[in-house]
């Protein structure tokens, strides 16, 4: 009886702990500075040679950027000159790496016998029986071929005339914000923003780009610059929903949960409480 009243505890306090261990999702909102426009899928910049597009959805924010060239001449972008900047700390595009790529293939051949015989013996009904005994023997042979190739990084990035680059490398923030006016777990009911100017904004980020247009020698520069003007800790179900996918009018007879409210100016980080006591 004991033991069962000690195996009901565990049961309890297990189900006690899955229950307290929830998802929460902290949405950060940006806001561009300067002339950036904003479109429903992206944050643009244009000038008269180029059109940088920026999505920064995603989990810690994509930092990254589309660059098309308007012009009828190649474009070169100057990674060595174009740079990562968040709250006044540089980081370099250009990073001196060595990729490598391999490439290879496997096979097996092998071979293998048998011989029996057979075995006379008493069985437990004090009776003569036959038996027949297998012996199997195989032997493998695996061979592999391959190469690998390394290449180092390139110092620029060269975009032919009405096509575009993806160029990524960094995400923006991995880490929670806390606040005490900001709850880091709250209800549904309990859910509050906390809002930023850019003078007190946790987090400020550019991206400054250097380029040229066809074989000129001068460099163009630009900077496109962002902040964090809103933080909100949502419940998991404040974030996503559940729907089935559509094509051609037909749905899938299986939901998949989506996010809601998807914007190109905001990302998010993805966390969970478990057993933490921390409210802020």
């Amino acid at each position: 009886m004991k033991t069962f009243r000690n195996m009901l505890a565990l049961s309890f306090i297990g189900l006690y702990l899955t229950s307290c261990s929830s998802t929460f999702y902290q949405v950060y909102k940006t806001e561009a500075v300067g002339n950036l426009i904003t479109t429903t899928n992206s944050l643009i910049y244009e000038d008269d040679n180029c059109r940088v597009s920026y999505n920064l959805w995603g989990e810690g924010g994509d930092a990254g950027f589309q660059f098309y060239n308007k012009t009828d001449q190649e474009i070169t972008v100057n990674l060595e000159d174009s740079f990562f900047i968040i709250n006044g700390i540089a980081h370099d595009y250009y990073q001196d790496r060595v990729f490598t790529t391999s490439t290879g293939a496997a096979a097996s051949n092998s071979k293998s016998g048998s011989a029996s015989t057979s075995v006379a013996g008493v069985n437990y009904l004090n009776l003569i029986q036959n038996n027949s005994s297998q012996v199997t023997s195989s032997a493998g042979i695996v061979t592999s071929s391959g190469y690998s190739t390394a290449y180092n990084e390139t110092r620029t990035i060269n975009i032919p005339a009405k096509t575009s680059k993806i160029i990524s490398e960094y995400t923006i923030n991995r880490t929670v914000f806390r606040d005490c006016d900001l709850l880091r777990y709250p209800s549904k009911n309990k859910i509050k923003t906390q809002s930023f100017s850019k003078a007190n904004s946790p987090i400020v980020f550019s991206n400054r780009i250097s380029y040229k247009v066809g074989i000129t020698d001068e460099p163009i520069k630009f900077e496109n610059e962002f902040y964090i003007t809103e933080i909100t800790n949502y419940p998991e179900s404040e974030i996503l929903e559940s729907k089935s996918a559509e094509f051609c009018g037909q749905k899938s007879p299986s939901k998949s949960k989506y996010f809601k409210n998807v914007s190109a100016d905001k990302f998010y980080i993805k966390y969970s409480k478990g057993t933490n006591k921390w409210r802020h």
